[in-house]
């Protein structure tokens, strides 16, 4: 039987390219690259190729990039290392619909005193710029907004939000895990503070982030230890993970459009199909087209439990998540589809579908008749 992988917003394999690029530093290019002897000077030149690399992915400058575990600690690190730096300013404001990565950074900060605006979102998952412009007051420290939504793939207005920061010279940081390599990120342009973004979400390895730091900036170190990331993070660096993710950053800049036009193909022909195959069904988010991620599509069903679908799906060899890979041991909505005000019946079963350059058009037909097969039988 032939197997279906739609879950590529929960991870994305490496490419073959960035694995012949890495093979290199897993084999024989092992030297520490902060000792110095000649070939350790070499790894940590290709270290500091990797992070020119994804600066100009994002249009900044090598020295804001900062090279992390991945996109969690690159959020811990933006919230609570600008928090840590500056103790005076003890107000952050986010919205109802970010990722864990953040929620549960800012449920630390309020055990230690921190005050957290959540802001409401609509039925799309948009929030409401007056309410953030009037959110914003003279201790607020920093607004945190994701810009992609993991789960139901609701794009940001980031322009708007970054000119109501500015406007107010309240710093802002943007979850833009789900969004590079989707979305142009140009950071000359877009004028944010805190960038967060991860390498296995545009085909490079697991285990590596950045963090994008404007120039003046300070942050608290929250791993402290060597000389590493210009001091700011202890510990002998990933190289063969750095690596990988500056040559995935790379192609995916340079692919970007192909691989923009390619998902966005697939989405609109899938949602079609899937909108004549099913009566109950409703699309969770942003209209396709519309202020939403080419690969995402979100459904909510009637009549049948999430966890039954998935597990069902998954027999039939199609691989899906079940709301998002974080929320995938939960029977209960998330967060975010109870912030979007999904209408209790169809609570129950909500599925994301996200698609990667590997997914064929003509898969189509065989994935829905098997969604078919899976609802079918859990209604009979």
């Amino acid at each position: 039987m032939k197997e279906f992988y739609l879950d590529y917003a929960a991870t994305t394999p490496l490419d073959n390219r960035v694995l012949d690029f890495m093979k290199p530093f897993l084999e024989h290019k092992f030297e520490n690259p902060s000792s110095m002897h000649s070939h350790a000077i070499e790894n940590k030149k290709a270290i500091n190729q990797a992070r020119k690399k994804v600066a100009d992915a994002l249009n900044a400058s090598p020295d804001e990039i900062f090279f992390t575990s991945g996109g969690t600690e690159s959020t811990n690190w933006a919230i609570k290392g600008y928090a840590f730096k500056n103790p005076d300013k003890r107000e952050i404001i986010t919205s109802k619909i970010e990722h864990k990565a953040t929620l549960n950074t800012l449920h630390f900060l309020e055990t230690q005193g921190y005050k957290v605006t959540y802001l409401d979102v609509d039925a799309y998952g948009l929030i409401d710029l007056k309410q953030l412009d009037q959110a914003i007051n003279e201790n607020t420290l920093m607004v945190s907004i994701i810009y992609s939504n993991n789960e139901i793939g609701t794009i940001q207005d980031v322009r708007s939000i970054s000119k109501i920061c500015r406007r107010h010279q309240t710093k802002l940081h943007l979850d833009a895990v789900q969004a590079f390599a989707q979305l142009d990120i140009d950071l000359q342009d877009l004028d944010v503070d805190f960038l967060t973004i991860s390498s296995h979400k545009f085909y490079g390895p697991k285990g590596v982030g950045v963090l994008y730091v404007k120039k003046g900036l300070e942050l608290e170190p929250l791993i402290h230890g060597g000389s590493q990331e210009s001091k700011q993070r202890g510990g002998t660096e990933n190289l063969y993970g750095v690596v990988g993710m500056g040559e995935a950053a790379r192609i995916a800049r340079l692919e970007l459009e192909k691989n923009r036009n390619h998902y966005q193909m697939l989405q609109i022909d899938f949602h079609q199909k899937m909108m004549n195959a099913f009566d109950d069904i409703k699309l969770n988010g942003t209209p396709c087209g519309s202020n939403r991620s080419y690969n995402n599509l979100s459904y909510a069903f009637k009549h049948v439990l999430g966890h039954e679908f998935h597990f069902q799906l998954n027999k039939l060899g199609v691989f899906i998540s079940n709301g998002s890979a974080c929320n995938a041991q939960s029977i209960e909505p998330t967060h975010v589809i109870k912030a979007i005000n999904v209408e209790k019946e169809y609570q129950p079963c909500v599925i994301r579908i996200s698609f990667g350059k590997y997914c064929k058009l003509e898969d189509h037909d065989e994935i829905i008749k098997r969604f078919k097969q899976a609802y079918d039988e859990i209604r009979n």
